[in-house]
């Protein structure tokens, strides 16, 4: 993003223009920001140690033009349904591919998870002779829970510690590559998920070091090795503009680092080294742009836009804080407001006592910073408000990459029985 003469541009394009052109409220996504993104990290990992691959977490960001994206830049996909490994397919990606990382699973999407040929990766020890009964895979990986998480976006996202419903006890992970091995598994993978939106690099070669002294020491009990070792995601975005960059060079060489000392201790045959982050790559690439539609004096002044908490989740849901412009207005006087969408939901007020151009007014295009991880896939319909379309720019141009819903949408899947239709 950037600004010129007071306008907005996202890429080279005027915000105006996809306002316009696209109408309001649209997610828009910079295709040359998610490359540069995913470059740098992958540039940095790397540089400490060869062996490494990212997956991208596509719950993220499932536009297929977006994973596209990262899919030409050499990513895998980290699928948390089957559905997501059903997008993965749509991408050409299949096999060693894909990670499935699906939690609390149902027979049928064992089944479905296990025909695919993707990398199973289980999420508790009780699932693995349900896997067996089903088919036994010759790959299989376990979510290791090792017993700490954070987070800097919400303690609802740790994913990780004794309050996290996901992975596997430390004390059990011994019996579950035990069990696997002696059910005829031939290859392991291990993985964990650190956390949600971290900063910190140190946090990321703690958190390394706790996983690989718990895997490290089911190797050297079982006699096994790992075909690769999974650290999770967690690489984090400032979301406030006074929040510092995660050093991602600092955060990569720390956990190369540790994670060699690690693979000699335990005399490990030296696996490869993955990550699934997403919020890095995509988060700060998409912006959301609305419309002011009503202004209220009451209690406080309030402005209506119709980004609502449907469009946008994150705020209502977990009280995320999401940078907001004002087209035109980013050189006026700033007065504290509150700005709301059109949801008949007191959530919908989203933002409270924020200090916005104090001439704000009605028509007025808003861009919303920081939308392009867990915006438009955590949208949903209330009130009959339907979901947004999708934009990517890259330079001057830009694409419709998803259409903005209708009402025809709303109710497509919607069968009347006959006797109430009369």
């Amino acid at each position: 993003m950037q600004i010129i003469n007071g306008q907005i541009f996202l890429e080279e394009v005027p915000v105006t223009t996809l306002a316009a052109t696209y109408g309001t409220p649209t997610y828009v996504y910079e295709e040359n920001r998610i490359r540069a993104n995913f470059r740098r990290a992958l540039a940095a990992f790397r540089k400490y140690y060869d062996d490494f691959r990212f997956f991208y977490a596509i719950k993220a960001n499932n536009n297929l033009a977006v994973a596209n994206i990262l899919r030409q830049e050499g990513a895998g996909i980290d699928a948390a349904s089957v559905n997501e490994i059903l997008l993965a397919q749509k991408l050409g990606l299949g096999g060693e591919d894909v990670m499935f990382s699906g939690n609390f699973l149902s027979d049928d999407d064992i089944r479905q998870g296990l025909e695919s040929g993707v990398i199973f990766n289980l999420d508790d020890i009780s699932l693995l002779p349900r896997v067996i009964k089903l088919g036994r895979p010759e790959f299989l990986s376990f979510r290791v829970n090792p017993g700490y998480g954070k987070s800097e976006v919400g303690d609802f996202v740790t994913n990780a510690g004794p309050g996290a419903k996901f992975g596997v006890h430390p004390d059990q992970v011994m019996d579950a590559y035990r069990l696997a091995k002696e059910a005829g598994v031939k290859r392991f993978g291990a993985h964990m998920m650190p956390g949600s939106c971290i900063r910190d690099p140190e946090y990321f070669r703690f958190i390394t070091e706790l996983l690989m002294d718990i895997i490290g020491h089911a190797a050297r009990e079982l006699d096994i090795n790992f075909d690769f070792i999974d650290l999770g995601g967690g690489l984090g975005i400032p979301y406030k503009h006074e929040d510092h960059l995660l050093d991602i060079e600092k955060a990569a060489s720390l956990v190369a680092d540790v994670f060699q000392k690690k693979i000699a201790e335990y005399g490990l045959k030296p696996p490869r080294l993955m990550m699934e982050p997403a919020r890095y790559f995509v988060g700060d690439a998409g912006y959301i742009l609305g419309q002011v539609h009503a202004i209220k004096d009451s209690y406080s002044r309030i402005i209506g836009t119709d980004v609502s908490m449907n469009i946008l989740a994150r705020p209502a849901m977990y009280g995320s804080y999401h940078h907001i412009y004002v087209n035109g207005r980013e050189d006026e006087p700033r007065t504290k407001v509150g700005l709301c969408g059109q949801v008949c939901e007191n959530t919908d007020f989203w933002v409270r006592d924020r200090e916005l151009p104090s001439g704000i007014a009605l028509n007025d295009i808003i861009v919303v910073e920081n939308a392009g991880a867990y915006g438009y896939a955590m949208s949903y319909q209330y009130n009959g408000r339907l979901k947004p379309a999708e934009v990517l720019v890259n330079g001057k141009q830009h694409w419709l990459i998803r259409e903005r819903e209708t009402i025809e949408d709303l109710v497509r899947n919607v069968t009347v029985p006959k006797h109430l239709q009369r």
